[in-house]
């Protein structure tokens, strides 16, 4: 197996952000935080994340749960993970399933 230096690897992302052309700094650090995020964004549980991560405290990983604060478009219906709709956040927080539901009956 060949291993890199890091700083190899440091100038390559910082490189394939000056090609994207981001104006912010962004290093191998960045990666780490996006793949938590991305992480737990898609559902996996915090401890399963700090385990990926090595931290020694969740109280470390519990930092990268302020990103998720999205209130009620945060929620998706049990039923859209069943019938494999994904649900954005850009959608105002209405769920496909739910939006769809059959109409009350009336009494």
């Amino acid at each position: 197996m060949h291993h890199l230096h890091q700083s190899v690897v440091q100038r390559a992302v910082g490189e394939a952000a000056r090609r994207a052309g981001l104006n912010q700094r962004v290093g191998c650090h960045t990666l780490r935080h996006s793949f938590a995020t991305h992480l737990l964004e898609s559902g996996y549980d915090i401890r399963t994340v700090q385990e990926l991560l090595g931290h020694k405290d969740v109280k470390t990983t519990m930092l990268y749960t302020h990103v998720l604060n999205r209130g009620g478009r945060g929620v998706r219906s049990p039923l859209d993970s069943v019938l494999g709709r994904n649900v954005a956040a850009s959608d105002g927080g209405a769920s496909p399933a739910l939006s769809r539901a059959a109409p009350a009956i009336p009494r």
